[in-house]
């Protein structure tokens, strides 16, 4: 079973990165674009033994606890089997 975790900033936090992919982007004649926010992307790969419960517990814990800074930063996932 695979996890995928997205991690990105909060809204209230400024995004530096994102603001500068903005602003290239728009330099460079992309059109339509109101706002750019950068993240982070992670492909775990999970034990076959574990029930979905216990996958999505220990997804929950590995990206609260590891690879997120829970001040400035939220997370999401999703599993394929």
């Amino acid at each position: 079973m695979k996890a995928y975790v997205y991690v990105s900033l909060k809204k209230t936090v400024l995004d530096p990165q994102g603001k500068t992919i903005h602003g290239a982007l728009n330099k460079m004649g992309y059109k339509g674009l109101e706002d750019v926010r950068q993240g982070k992307y992670f492909e775990l790969t999970l034990d076959a033994a574990l029930t979905r419960e216990e996958a999505q517990s220990e997804v929950q814990r590995i990206a609260a606890e590891v690879l997120t800074n829970p001040v400035i930063e939220e997370f999401r996932y999703s599993f394929a089997e």
